[in-house]
Order: C-alpha cells, then sequence, then structure tokens
C-alpha cells in the first residue's frame, strides 16, 4: 500500500468533492426533497388541498414533498421568500389570488412583484368562499342578515383571514348598503375561532375551512361568493341572489422562481395536472371544498395577469384603501 503525502490527500479530496458535486448537479431532476410554501396556516383551504396533491407530486416524481407554512403579511412572507429562492424546482410556491391579484392593490409596499419574480407552473382549480355567521344571530338568508344590519348600524362585524375575505366583507358591506365592523386576522382559522366564539359575527371563508364547522352546527352558512351556485354547494343560494353585481372566486395554483428552466417547468406541470385530472384526486379534492382542474404554464400565466386587472376593479370599487 502506497502512503500519500498531506498535499496529496488534499488535492484527493479536493476532486473527490467536485466529482460528487458535478454528479449531484447533472443527476436528473428531482433528485431530493422539493419544499412547497404555503402562504397560509396549517388548516387552511390552501393547507388541506396541497396537502392531498403535494403528496400525489412526491409519489410521481420519487421524492419527498415538504410543506411549508409562512402565514402572515397578507401571503407577502411566503411570496418574498420563494421569489428570493433559487430557481431550481427545488422551492415551489402554492398560492391563491391573495398575493398574486389583490395585494398589490392592498398593499401600500410590495416586498415582490407578482408578475417579474415568479414562473408560473399549474394552475390547480378554484376555491369557492361562502358566508357563514355565528349561529346566534337570528337571520337564515343574507336578505335577514341585511335586515338586521340596517336596523343596527355598527352592531355587526366581519373576520377575514385572507385578502378574498377582505375584499368580499367590504363588497358585501358596500353593495348591500350596511354598516360592518372589519376585524382582520393572519389566517382563516383563528378568524373562524372567533366568529363561533361570537366574538366576530360573521366571515367569508373558504369552502374546505368553513365547511367542517357548518356540518357540526358550529357556523351557519348563507350563501356562496361566486354569481354561479357551486356544484361542491348546490344547497346554497349565491349572494348575488340577494347582492346584485357580488362575484369573487378564489383559485389556486403553483408557481415557482423567476427564471426556472423549462424543462422542470415541463414537467410539474405534466405531473401536476395527470394528478388533478384523476377521478379520484378530484373527489377527495372536492370533499375538501376545492373545484379541480388544471391546464398548460401558458394559460396559467395568461389568467394570472387577468387577475391581476379584474382584483384591481373589484378593490378599487370596494373602496378599500391600501394598508
Amino acid at each position: 500500500m502506497i502512503a500519500l503525502s498531506k498535499p496529496c490527500r488534499l488535492v484527493t479530496l479536493a476532486l473527490s468533492l467536485a466529482l460528487t458535486s458535478a454528479a449531484s448537479a447533472q443527476a436528473p431532476y428531482p433528485n431530493r426533497n422539493i419544499t412547497l410554501v404555503l402562504p397560509f396556516a396549517a388548516g387552511s383551504g390552501t393547507d388541506t388541498t396541497t396537502r392531498l396533491i403535494g403528496k400525489e407530486l412526491g409519489v410521481a416524481l420519487g421524492v419527498n414533498t415538504v410543506i411549508d407554512n409562512k402565514a402572515g403579511a397578507n401571503g407577502s412572507i411566503a411570496a418574498s421568500y420563494v421569489a428570493r429562492s433559487a430557481p431550481d424546482g427545488y422551492t415551489l410556491f402554492v398560492t391563491t389570488n391573495t398575493t398574486h391579484s389583490a395585494n398589490p392593490y392592498l398593499l401600500k409596499t410590495m416586498s415582490y412583484d407578482p408578475v417579474k419574480d415568479f414562473t408560473p407552473i399549474a394552475r390547480t382549480g378554484d376555491l369557492p368562499f361562502m358566508l357563514v355567521i355565528n349561529p346566534e344571530i337570528p337571520a337564515n338568508s343574507v336578505a335577514d342578515l341585511i335586515a338586521l344590519a340596517k336596523k343596527e348600524p355598527g352592531k355587526y362585524s366581519y373576520a377575514s383571514g385572507s385578502s378574498s375575505a377582505i375584499v368580499s366583507g367590504a363588497t358585501f358591506a358596500r353593495l348591500a348598503g350596511v354598516d360592518l365592523l372589519h376585524v382582520p386576522y393572519k389566517s382563516s382559522p383563528p378568524a373562524l375561532t372567533d366568529v363561533i366564539a361570537g366574538r366576530v359575527s360573521m366571515m367569508f371563508v373558504d369552502v374546505p375551512t368553513g365547511q367542517p364547522h357548518v356540518n357540526g352546527k358550529a357556523l351557519k352558512a348563507l350563501a356562496v361568493t361566486t354569481k354561479q351556485r357551486s356544484a361542491l354547494l348546490p344547497e346554497l343560494p349565491t349572494m348575488d341572489n340577494t347582492v346584485k353585481g357580488f362575484d369573487i372566486t378564489s383559485w389556486q395554483g403553483y408557481l415557482g422562481p423567476a427564471n426556472m428552466p423549462k424543462d422542470i417547468v415541463v414537467r410539474l406541470n405534466a405531473e401536476i395536472r395527470k394528478i388533478v385530472e384523476r377521478p379520484d384526486i378530484k373527489s377527495q379534492l372536492a370533499e375538501r371544498g376545492m373545484e379541480a382542474f388544471s391546464g398548460p404554464p401558458e394559460e396559467f400565466d395568461a389568467f394570472l395577469k387577468e387577475q391581476l386587472v379584474l382584483w384591481e376593479k373589484l378593490i378599487t370599487a370596494a373602496g378599500i384603501e391600501k394598508q
């Protein structure tokens, strides 16, 4: 056996590390865990649906997916984190209209650009919202609730844990001509806790977060926010039935940091679309309150830009000032 001198051992070690690093860099994507960053807390609608899709995505890609909930600042904390991550496909953003449609018109200072800082990968569907109230409030319809609010201006309040909830509440107050107090929260679960406890009167909430409490009689659901009745909740009327012109939908999708390699985007899009289009997954997502569908990255990109225009109109019409 030949003993190597110390300089030779160092050169050999350096060469070995370089070769290992090069081999890792050339390994086909993906070859390690993928982190899915969410702008909302555990238990939110985005969280419950992402855990299902994310698990299947990991199986399809042969790696583990890790959920990283970064709630706060209307999703800006999570969005900024992803925007500053390496565009290598290992840090993805599962988000909604909160960060990519509404925030530019709700926040005075933006720590990210919703278009320039991200790569659209795939839309995964819509998360319809519904109006829920504390069951002690003597109202069984939106019309009843409006009548109560008009009878006692300033008595009733609405909680919000997302931009969709903020805009829905303000739009309701404006179109219905009622005086409601806005009580903001970092995310939907703690907001719902206070509605259930009676500390806040009502809330517009995504179906997967609110429905279990409605089923358990802890909350009363009055209407869905979409202009058409939801296939997920066919028994609920629309807000537009009573408050004409009310039509708000929350979407969900996957994005990465800007400048992601095209081949990685294509691979992720293909796998996500396969998952979302599976009948068993569609059914499970429906149970979680999500209307699942998808499409190519280019379609999602165009949709994102259209939504920015739409939400600017919604927020301006609602008279919401930037915070």
